[in-house]
């Protein structure tokens, strides 16, 4: 029961995460928020590791793995990370939501390409569900009790377009933590999401030195913003480390469906958060359900599923469901 426990608290943290997000990019801006939540990430990180004493076991994460997690740090934490913010800011996290969580398909794949596991028809067709599901959720319009309390306007070709460039961060970044971690254990995966954000920090701060463009968006950082980019930071690291636990002790293929409840998660943070911030409807309730459905498909092991409905599904079909590419 640990893991799926464990699950569930990453799926809630990196819920929490994008809700406070979208409360701090409302008078923040994603650059800010970037450049926050990475030092955030390093001291939570630290903490756990001179925590659970890997600290001394740095020196012993191997060279090359240590290169891939950079890696991960600068794309996940910096290009993700900003796309993510920018998608928020610009429809909110509701209509962006189903998008971002797209990033499993975008796993799925390059599984399949580059790492040669296999791909079975129903997690295809729960790739076709999610875009289904994303676009569902895109098409809402305010009602007219939402439209009365809303206080902004969504830019859903703008929040879509960057939904979409964070699915793909995020949904390379596991590839690449998968070829760096395969090899050194569960143990040292804190090391890695410390190595990750550590690098993304400092690339970070290469940017301020840098960018003069940056160094005034950052003196424009105000007092109202700042505690909700910082409180962003913090759920996120949460959400990565009962991430890294939940896969220490327990199956992927458990964890990875649990991890899915974000996107109902989201919808109870948005309207504890930013109820006048983001649009509310039943399409973005139904494009959400539709996306979970479509992302459970998509992580739960095909052969589970199958055997659970081997009494309703007929043999041929279970064949067709079953076939791997």
């Amino acid at each position: 029961m640990l893991g799926p426990f464990l699950a569930i608290l990453s799926a809630a943290s990196f819920a929490a995460t994008n809700a406070t997000a979208r409360r701090a990019v409302l008078t923040g801006t994603p650059a800010q928020g970037m450049v926050l939540t990475n030092p955030v990430g390093v001291i939570c990180f630290l903490l756990v590791v001179a925590a659970t004493g890997q600290i001394t076991r740095m020196a012993e994460f191997p060279l090359a793995a240590a290169g891939w997690m950079a890696g991960v740090g600068i794309l996940h934490f910096i290009c993700g990370r900003y796309a993510n913010f920018r998608a928020n800011q610009s429809a909110g996290t509701n209509l962006t939501a189903p998008v971002i969580q797209l990033n499993s398909v975008v796993t799925l794949f390059l599984a399949v390409v580059l790492l040669g596991e296999p791909c079975t028809m129903l997690q295809i067709i729960g790739g076709v569900t999610m875009v289904s599901g994303a676009l569902i959720a895109q098409r809402q319009a305010p009602g007219s009790r939402s439209a009365a309390r809303l206080t902004f306007s969504p830019r859903k070709a703008e929040g879509f377009l960057f939904a979409v460039c964070a699915a793909l961060a995020y949904g390379t970044s596991p590839i690449m933590t998968r070829m760096a971690l395969q090899s050194t254990g569960p143990s040292a995966a804190v090391i890695g999401g410390l190595i990750a954000y550590g690098a993304a920090t400092c690339v970070v701060v290469g940017m301020i030195l840098f960018s003069a463009a940056l160094r005034r968006n950052l003196m424009l950082l105000n007092s109202e913003s700042a505690p909700w980019f910082i409180c962003s930071g913090v759920f996120v690291a949460m959400a990565q480390g009962f991430l890294y636990s939940a896969v220490s002790v327990a199956p992927i293929m458990v964890v990875m469906p649990l991890l899915q409840l974000s996107l109902v998660f989201r919808l109870f943070f948005s309207a504890w958060l930013n109820p006048e911030h983001e649009i509310f409807g039943s399409r973005v309730i139904v494009g959400s359900l539709i996306s979970l459905a479509g992302a459970s498909a998509v992580a739960i092991d095909t052969a589970t599923i199958l055997h659970a409905l081997a009494f309703a599904l007929p043999q041929e079909l279970r064949g067709v469901l079953a076939w791997r590419i």
